[in-house]
Protein backbone atom coordinates (compact mmCIF):
# COMPACT_ATOMS: atom_id res chain seq x y z
CA UNK A 1 0.00 0.00 0.00
CA UNK A 2 1.61 3.21 -1.23
CA UNK A 3 2.16 5.71 1.96
CA UNK A 4 -0.11 8.97 2.51
CA UNK A 5 1.08 12.01 3.90
CA UNK A 6 -0.01 15.04 5.44
CA UNK A 7 1.26 18.99 4.54
CA UNK A 8 1.42 21.45 6.86
CA UNK A 9 2.78 25.38 5.81
CA UNK A 10 4.46 27.30 8.54
CA UNK A 11 5.86 31.31 8.27
CA UNK A 12 9.42 31.31 9.04
CA UNK A 13 10.39 34.26 11.44
CA UNK A 14 14.28 34.57 10.01
CA UNK A 15 15.56 34.95 13.62
CA UNK A 16 14.44 31.91 14.72
CA UNK A 17 14.14 29.70 12.03
CA UNK A 18 16.44 26.59 13.41
CA UNK A 19 14.27 26.23 16.64
CA UNK A 20 11.20 26.48 14.45
CA UNK A 21 12.28 23.71 12.16
CA UNK A 22 13.81 21.57 14.86
CA UNK A 23 10.67 21.60 16.70
CA UNK A 24 8.60 20.61 13.74
CA UNK A 25 11.16 17.88 12.89
CA UNK A 26 11.09 16.48 16.14
CA UNK A 27 7.17 15.98 15.59
CA UNK A 28 7.83 14.11 12.30
CA UNK A 29 7.45 16.41 10.02
CA UNK A 30 10.60 16.62 7.04
CA UNK A 31 10.76 19.73 5.22
CA UNK A 32 9.92 19.67 1.94
CA UNK A 33 10.60 23.30 0.22
CA UNK A 34 11.19 26.96 1.80
CA UNK A 35 9.88 29.65 -0.55
CA UNK A 36 9.37 33.43 -0.43
CA UNK A 37 5.93 34.49 1.67
CA UNK A 38 3.12 36.11 -0.24
CA UNK A 39 4.29 39.21 0.89
CA UNK A 40 7.58 39.22 -0.66
CA UNK A 41 9.59 39.75 2.17
CA UNK A 42 9.14 36.85 4.55
CA UNK A 43 9.23 33.09 3.87
CA UNK A 44 7.34 29.90 3.98
CA UNK A 45 8.10 26.31 5.27
CA UNK A 46 6.10 23.64 3.19
CA UNK A 47 6.63 20.16 5.42
CA UNK A 48 5.15 17.11 5.04
CA UNK A 49 4.87 13.66 7.30
CA UNK A 50 3.41 9.93 6.96
CA UNK A 51 0.05 10.05 8.37
CA UNK A 52 -1.20 7.13 11.06
CA UNK A 53 -3.05 5.48 8.18
CA UNK A 54 -0.64 4.10 6.46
Amino acid sequence: MATTWEYATIPLLIHNTKAILDQWGADGWELVQVVPGPDGTGLVAYLKRPTGGQ
